[in-house]
């Protein structure tokens, strides 16, 4: 889904009134932070398919981010009926941002949405993990929320996997309590009820 960059308020409330969901980021240029941050976000709103997503500078565009009780930059809100969902404060990646919107995506369509109930799912990752981005990317695909862990960032975590599982290696997966080592599709779909899903 293609980036909207607000210009002015009276476009941000123009696309506001005309959308139910929206995913809004609010930047400054005169921060470094928030440049970095930016490019991960543009990334995200390429990759999002689910919520448009717009980017404003506070800069430029005056008043919007107070409104919504943004006190710096970088912050990410989604909105929901004009109502703030949920608010995501300093810099991330683009794969937090993917996590944390399509599960609010999944919240705000409970109704309509038919693949809601999966079981709470972690996914242990590690840096230059080529099969951890794959694993996401098949869960993203069948619209499963999951948190994410990365051991290579994180010491305890990966002793403590180690501990559960015997295993070090990642990907590693945690599904409603069963875990999976590796990107085994059959096990996951199975723990997730993803083949009868697909069959119905």
């Amino acid at each position: 889904m293609s980036l909207v960059i607000v210009r002015d308020v009276e476009e941000f409330n123009s696309i506001l009134n005309g959308e139910k969901e929206l995913v809004v980021g609010f930047f400054g240029s005169f921060s470094q932070v928030s440049n970095e941050a930016e490019s991960d976000f543009r990334e995200f709103a390429s990759l999002n398919t689910e919520i448009k997503a717009l980017l404003v500078d506070v800069n430029v565009v005056k008043g919007v981010h107070k409104f919504y009780g943004v006190n710096s930059v970088p912050t990410v809100i989604s909105i929901s009926n004009n109502k703030v969902i949920q608010k995501i404060v300093g810099k991330h990646n683009t794969d937090y941002y993917l996590n944390a919107f399509q599960n609010h995506s999944i919240e705000v369509n409970a109704g309509k949405d038919k693949k809601i109930g999966f079981p709470q799912v972690t996914v242990w990752t590690g840096d230059s993990c080529v099969w951890c981005t794959r694993v996401k990317t098949y869960l993203r695909k069948n619209r499963v929320p999951f948190r994410e862990v990365n051991v290579s960032r994180d010491a305890s975590s990966a002793a403590a996997l180690k501990a559960r599982t015997g295993q070090v290696g990642v990907p590693q997966l945690s599904i409603g309590g069963n875990y999976v080592v590796g990107f085994d599709k059959t096990k996951i779909d199975m723990y997730l009820g993803l083949k009868s899903r697909k069959e119905v």
